[in-house]
């Protein structure tokens, strides 16, 4: 399981970012990235959307989290129909409610571009370890095809991968 905590270096709080728990990323992400296929990340002046996290070494891999269930059931209905699974959009609980899980949407990014940890309550949110293998497994499920010459994500995961890492050099 999971934790997520604050650690106080020199007297300023400092997020651990950790695998299961949400997110929410700063503007100038995406204005560094600049890829039209990512997801907006403000609508009506709210943060949006957030994302779910997974730690990979030394890179992050976010994956929205949308509130349009009846939009993207359609769609899991269909490719269900269509190739008899869909691994590239869950729809699981997440905070009581229905929410959907845009594997299809992934994208690595870093630590220093996330803006805040989504909270309900004062509490990080994080979501349930059968929710969180479900999502890790579909990513995994993804990442293989990709390696395999079948990409199912809509972003240059690669390309923004290259870019991001040249940060960390």
């Amino acid at each position: 399981m999971y934790l997520w905590y604050n650690a106080v270096v020199m007297g300023e709080v400092i997020m651990e970012v950790k695998t299961g728990y949400l997110y929410h990323i700063m503007d100038e992400y995406f204005d560094l990235i600049n890829d039209e296929k990512l997801m907006l990340n403000h609508e009506k002046g709210h943060s949006r959307p957030t994302y779910f996290a997974i730690k990979d070494s030394n890179i992050l891999w976010f994956i929205p989290v949308s509130s349009k269930v009846s939009k993207y059931k359609k769609i899991v209905n269909y490719k269900v129909k269509k190739y008899g699974e869909c691994k590239s959009i869950i729809i699981g609980r997440i905070m009581g409610k229905e929410m959907v899980i845009l594997v299809q949407n992934a994208f690595p990014t870093l630590e220093k571009y996330i803006d805040h940890e989504h909270v309900l309550n004062g509490v990080p949110v994080n979501v349930s370890t059968s929710l969180q293998a479900e999502i890790l497994a579909c990513f995994k499920k993804l990442m293989h095809m990709k390696r395999h010459g079948v990409n199912l994500f809509f972003t240059d995961i690669d390309g923004i991968k290259k870019k991001i890492l040249k940060e960390t050099e």
